[in-house]
């Protein structure tokens, strides 16, 4: 078995004891580049410290909350099916059983994920690694120590939920991504602190099963690293709906109530107001994992508790690599996590890599209604004094959203105004998550406004509001 130490470097071979390559963490990133390091050859262990493989993606992140997102889709068209001549009387949640198949669906992909290791002749064990240098790596399992002996390590060790200073996750009261996954009946009221992805989506989750929800966001603005418009687009559709949202606030004080919490906070205008919830979640962020893995004593740099990693996501430390959310500056999603795993694999066989184009990752969130973007936003472009042009339309205008009772929202696709360059694109509206993927490839083949606008869509879809987005560009969109 071979490694490049460089690019360009000398070549290694590896003896017959020990690995090729140790990826600690079986996120997305991480068995994803465990497969691809055994595909390319190379003898490949992973080390889990859980007993599922997954990584908190799976568990306890994206896979479960998008499982509850599509039952509160459903219980909202029941609930709407009337207006389409299906009568649905007296319909009833059960939530309890909504969770369970929310389980069963992580159980399912877990133990595919372990069949994948099988099916890759990819080592898993059980346990807690730990870098030791110099090619060593400590794994702590039930039943004691072991050390194993590897060429290259991927530190793929994800992230958890940031928590409030003063404040401690329990399941009964303040909960974080972990806890609200596993409540077995709706909360009367719901408070959340932080109005990123993960704040958006919980709202949008619990206000349609029932609950009295307030958003509290310290930013002037949710989801504030998307576009201006997309963020007041959501702002509009949640006050409409009923979620009550306080932007530019700051959470002073939580008080643990018999009835739950008492939240005092200082709002925008400078009054000071209090909210009452059964349950209080904490959305502010995530922290990487990286305490107690052996980096310290490595010469790996840090950078506020990320790793510092290079453009093929080799670290300071000849063969350690870093991957998804514990790298500096790296977005925190679940497709880029993978997509840094096949760099590093790629890199450690000697096979050609391409480094991540990181202004071409598609951010999608899940909220009622979805956002998805990639690119520039239309601020960004601009403060880089680039001569844009900016193409909208409207799901309003679009048959298929007619057709779905789904008209709220649209495309923005930000253009450089000299030779017609993608420079992002936005979207709200019904499956802007998956529309988004036509952006992105069209972005990575460096297509221009004019191939998008020259692209047939089939009609009657909402794709049909991309294409119109684009020809919007130049003031050529036909049905608005």
């Amino acid at each position: 078995m071979r490694r490049r130490e460089e690019a360009g470097g000398t070549d290694v071979t590896m003896g017959s004891m020990g690995y090729d390559v140790v990826v600690i963490g079986s996120g997305p990133g991480g068995y994803s580049a465990a497969i691809r390091a055994s595909q390319y050859g190379l003898k490949t262990a992973l080390i889990e410290k859980d007993a599922k493989l997954g990584g908190a993606c799976l568990h306890v992140g994206c896979v479960p909350t998008k499982a509850l997102l599509h039952g509160a889709d459903l219980w909202q068209e029941i609930r709407r099916a009337a207006d389409h001549g299906i009568q649905c009387d007296n319909p009833r949640l059960d939530f309890a059983k909504l969770i369970a198949r929310k389980n069963s669906v992580v159980d399912k992909h877990a133990k595919g994920i372990e069949f994948l290791m099988k099916k890759n002749k990819v080592d898993w064990i059980q346990g807690r690694g730990k870098l030791l240098g110099a090619g060593e790596v400590l794994v702590e399992t039930a039943s004691g120590s072991r050390t194993i002996e590897t060429l290259n390590v991927i530190v793929a060790t994800g992230s958890e939920a940031r928590m409030l200073p003063g404040l401690a996750p329990d399941p009964e009261v303040i909960l974080t991504n972990i806890e609200i996954l596993n409540l077995q009946s709706v909360p009367k009221s719901l408070a959340i602190i932080g109005a990123g992805a993960v704040g958006v989506e919980f709202a949008s989750i619990f206000h349609r099963f029932g609950a009295k929800v307030t958003l509290i966001e310290m930013l002037p603005r949710i989801v504030p690293i998307e576009d201006e418009e997309i963020s007041k687009e959501l702002l509009r559709g949640f006050k409409k709906a009923g979620i009550r949202v306080e932007t530019g606030a700051r959470l002073e004080e939580v008080e643990r109530i018999e009835s739950g919490v008492r939240l005092r906070v200082t709002l925008s205008g400078g009054k000071t107001g209090t909210v009452e919830a059964e349950k209080l979640l904490v959305a502010v962020g995530r922290k990487p994992n990286t305490e107690g893995i052996g980096l310290e004593e490595l010469r790996v740099e840090m950078d506020r508790g990320f790793i510092r990693a290079g453009e093929y996501m080799q670290t300071h430390e000849l063969g350690v690599y870093a991957i998804g959310d514990v790298v500096a500056g790296s977005p925190q999603l679940a497709h880029v996590a993978t997509a840094e795993g096949m760099v590093a694999a790629a890199h450690i066989a000697g096979r050609p890599a391409r480094p991540i184009q990181y202004r071409r990752v598609p951010g999608a969130t899940y909220a009622e209604p979805e956002i998805a973007s990639v690119g520039l936003t239309e601020a960004e472009a601009r403060a880089r004094d680039l001569p844009v042009r900016v193409g909208k339309f409207p799901f309003a205008a679009n048959s298929k959203a007619t057709i779905l009772g789904k008209h709220d929202g649209f495309v923005k696709v930000v253009a450089d105004e000299r030779y017609g360059e993608i420079l992002g694109v936005h979207i709200i509206g019904p499956h802007a998550t998956d529309l988004i993927a036509e952006a992105v490839a069209a972005m990575e083949a460096e297509a221009t406004v004019e191939t998008i606008m020259s692209s047939i869509h089939p009609h009657p879809t909402v794709s049909e509001a991309v294409g119109e987005a684009f020809n919007s560009v130049y003031g050529l969109a036909i049905n608005v």
